[in-house]
């Protein structure tokens, strides 16, 4: 009987310790840093979003909203494709969202209302499937107006 309980625990033991990481269809998102919570004009912010799937084909797209409630000129949502790579199964990586607060080589994100902006962004992405990950958010983003 002792030897059946200790060889249950060990067994047990065994089995909770070797899960494989679990990849599903539906790709997985998670918000992993930006580079900055304060963005002065002539700026730039790179958000760092982490995905898993397991089919690999995560090359769709990107929907990205800004929302600022205290001044809806400033909100704004769209979607973005995410650049071809090979496809492998049980896929893992980084997606690097960048904007400029009035850079002229990248998508503005400068306040509209003529004062400062306090936003939060939203991510999602859609593999080839279809299938959409859950949103993730940023944490209160300031970018200053002058």
């Amino acid at each position: 009987m002792r030897y059946t309980v200790l060889f249950s625990i060990f067994l047990f033991a065994i089995l909770t310790g070797c899960k494989k990481d679990k990849y599903k269809s539906t790709p997985s998102l998670t918000f992993k840093s930006v580079s900055s919570t304060r963005v002065p004009p002539g700026s730039v912010v790179k958000f760092t979003l982490t995905f898993t799937d397991a089919e690999g084909d995560v090359s769709g797209s990107v929907y990205i909203e800004k929302n600022e409630p205290t001044c809806s000129a400033s909100s704004f949502s769209e979607t973005d494709s995410i650049p071809s790579f090979p496809a492998t199964k049980n896929q893992k990586g980084d997606i690097v969202v960048t904007f400029g607060n009035n850079v002229s080589s990248l998508e503005n994100i400068s306040p509209q209302c003529q004062r400062n902006d306090t936003a939060v962004f939203r991510f999602a992405i859609k593999d080839k499937a279809n299938h959409v990950s859950d949103t993730v958010s940023s944490p209160p983003i300031i970018i200053y107006y002058q």
